[in-house]
């Protein structure tokens, strides 16, 4: 009698590198992919979302931040040394710019945030419509509660780069660790939330989880790329849907990739044995 199958097991796969030609290649197609119009479009979502987001955030917390902010600053022995000194020999007050751009970098980033996760979360879907029904048309989508994982995704993100920008916002007084501390948050965040993004509707839960072990260092990079990026102003119109379809191209190749080169599906082998 033919007796049941063993259970279905998840080969080790240990991460592979990633060089730059993914990378490049990715970032060619998704800048052909933004030069459609439907892309176009879809500009206009997260921009709304962080130009709105943002005045409302400046209307709701812009007065009782700057006057805590105000308030602290006078307990900062360097800031009150620097501003007597500067008020000593008849220039400005340090605490009259110093206020301001510290509740600017405060809540420009969270706004800026938004944006990311509405990208993510409802542009995401138009990209990968768009990006897979003209490049990868045979890849079958095998993702399972797609919305609830992108949304769960996003919520961790954004809550951890919050605290992450809030808490390490002290090192920022010196200025190379604030220059990379806002790369490296911003690396996390599109990385880690657009990674997720790109493949949940077409990858299986294992498929997803190998692919961001195997292609964790082309993912980082990515992120790293729309960070520096994002240091450029007028790039801040675009980059929410641009990092969408760069992941987009790099996530589907990969798997697109990894399944092909595997008659079973990637990474689940079913072994079956039959006895006499």
């Amino acid at each position: 009698m033919p007796s049941s199958p063993t259970p279905v097991t998840v080969e080790s796969c240990a991460p592979s590198p990633v060089g730059l030609s993914g990378v490049w290649t990715a970032f060619g197609r998704a800048a052909v992919s933004q030069c459609h119009p439907r892309m176009l479009f879809a500009l206009l979502l997260p921009f709304l979302i962080i130009f709105f987001g943002g005045i409302v955030l400046l209307w709701l917390f812009w007065t009782p931040l700057t006057g805590w902010l105000t308030v602290q600053a006078e307990d900062w022995g360097v800031v009150r040394t620097v501003d007597q000194w500067l008020l000593a020999i008849g220039l400005f007050s340090i605490k009259l710019w110093l206020v301001p751009v510290l509740a600017g970098v405060i809540l420009l980033p969270i706004a800026g945030i938004f944006g990311v996760a509405v990208a993510a979360v409802f542009v995401m879907p138009m990209v990968l419509k768009h990006v897979a029904g003209r490049d990868y048309p045979t890849l079958a989508r095998l993702g399972r509660h797609a919305t609830a994982v992108s949304v769960w995704n996003a919520v961790w993100v954004m809550t951890v780069f919050a605290l992450g920008w809030l808490f390490t916002l002290p090192l920022w007084l010196l200025p190379p660790l604030g220059a990379a501390l806002s790369v490296f948050w911003w690396t996390f965040a599109f990385s880690r939330m657009m990674r997720v993004d790109a493949i949940v509707e077409h990858a299986t839960p294992d498929e997803r989880r190998v692919l961001i072990a195997r292609h964790n260092g082309g993912f980082w990079m990515l992120g790293l790329l729309c960070s520096v990026l994002n240091l450029l102003p007028p790039a801040w119109i675009v980059l929410p849907v641009f990092s969408a379809l760069l992941f987009a191209h790099y996530g589907l190749a990969a798997l697109q990739k990894a399944r092909l080169s595997q008659p079973a599906p990637l990474v689940l082998v079913a072994v079956s044995s039959t006895r006499v």
